[in-house]
């Protein structure tokens, strides 16, 4: 078989670094060995007669991908010689496709599909907050209709139950402001003997220290004409003081009586007898009238009336 014709001189003579010393043969050098390198004169070109090198040197950054193949560069391939060019194989027809990188997400990029959901997180929060501020709102209002009232006298076919209360732990409401309910002192009331005033025991909230006494005998009364803005089911409230022991008395509202006494217990379950260590709070359902009412508590037979007696106030009930 024979060789392939590789011109003047051989691949192997060629200095691969000839083109280093390219301003040396600008300068006159002389070419080291016998062969002809790069940048150093040598055979001249003969028409159909290939270079001595399968590569053609260029100088950095000349090489440019992606152009077509040159006309000289066609001509050897047809002819089945190696190519004086390299190019990269994605320049050339049918050459190898570059593989297109995708694009990165980071997992705490600025995008939707990194980070945390702050959107649902603050409708949770949200949502938590309302749920508590109803579940608070709904257990004050619960409360607020509790009746802080202890003692309950029968009345109107009401029993006796319950337990004491200082009347600054009720405070008086009205169904008109223009016009409170009334409070009054027992000591300005009408009196029916032989109920008097008195001042020597202490703890009387009455102006001057002042309460009833001498209850404990039939026929005692005090009576009251309470002005009330208008009708409807009311409690009348009575402060009392007792010797440690249940006593009760007789309520007429309008001119007519309860079917049950008024009680005054020992809600406190007090065993000193002592008057001023006694002093407690009951109260009876009324129905009262627009404008004047009269109340009237009295000793009737039947009843123990071993009370004594500081003020008489009205609320809604």
């Amino acid at each position: 078989m024979t060789a392939a014709n590789n011109g003047a001189s051989t691949p192997e003579d060629d200095d691969p670094f000839g083109y280093l010393y390219e301003d040396g043969r600008a300068a006159g050098a002389t070419p080291p060995g016998q062969s002809r390198g790069y940048g150093y004169p040598g055979p001249a070109a003969q028409p159909g007669v290939p270079r001595t090198s399968y590569n053609q040197v260029r100088t950095v950054g000349e090489r440019q991908y992606g152009q077509q193949v040159p006309q000289q560069q066609q001509s050897y391939a047809q002819q089945g010689q190696p190519t004086a060019q390299y190019a990269a194989p994605e320049t050339y027809p049918g050459g190898a496709p570059t593989r297109p990188v995708p694009p990165q997400t980071g997992g705490h990029g600025g995008g939707r599909s990194g980070g945390p959901n702050t959107k649902g997180l603050l409708i949770g929060a949200i949502a938590v907050v309302a749920v508590v501020v109803i579940g608070i709102a709904a257990a004050l209002i619960t409360s607020g209709g509790d009746d802080k009232a202890g003692g309950q006298s029968g009345g109107d076919g009401g029993t006796s139950a319950g337990q004491s209360v200082k009347p600054s732990d009720e405070p008086s409401t009205s169904k008109d402001p223009q016009e409170p309910l009334p409070k009054q002192d027992a000591a300005t009331l009408q009196l029916g003997a032989p109920a008097a005033l008195a001042k020597d025991i202490k703890g009387a909230e009455g102006a001057g220290g002042a309460f009833v006494t001498g209850f404990n005998a039939v026929g005692a009364s005090v009576t009251w004409k309470a002005k009330i803005a208008e009708a409807g089911a009311y409690r009348l409230y009575v402060r009392y003081a007792i010797p440690a022991q249940d006593a009760n008395a007789t309520l007429t509202v309008n001119g007519k009586a309860n079917t049950n006494p008024l009680g005054l217990k020992n809600f406190i379950h007090s065993t000193d007898p002592a008057w001023e260590k006694n002093w407690q709070t009951t109260w009876a359902p009324v129905n009262l009238n627009k404008g004047e009412n009269e109340l009237k508590i009295s000793c009737e037979a039947g009843n123990q009336c071993n009370v004594i007696l500081d003020w008489l106030e009205v609320k809604e009930g």
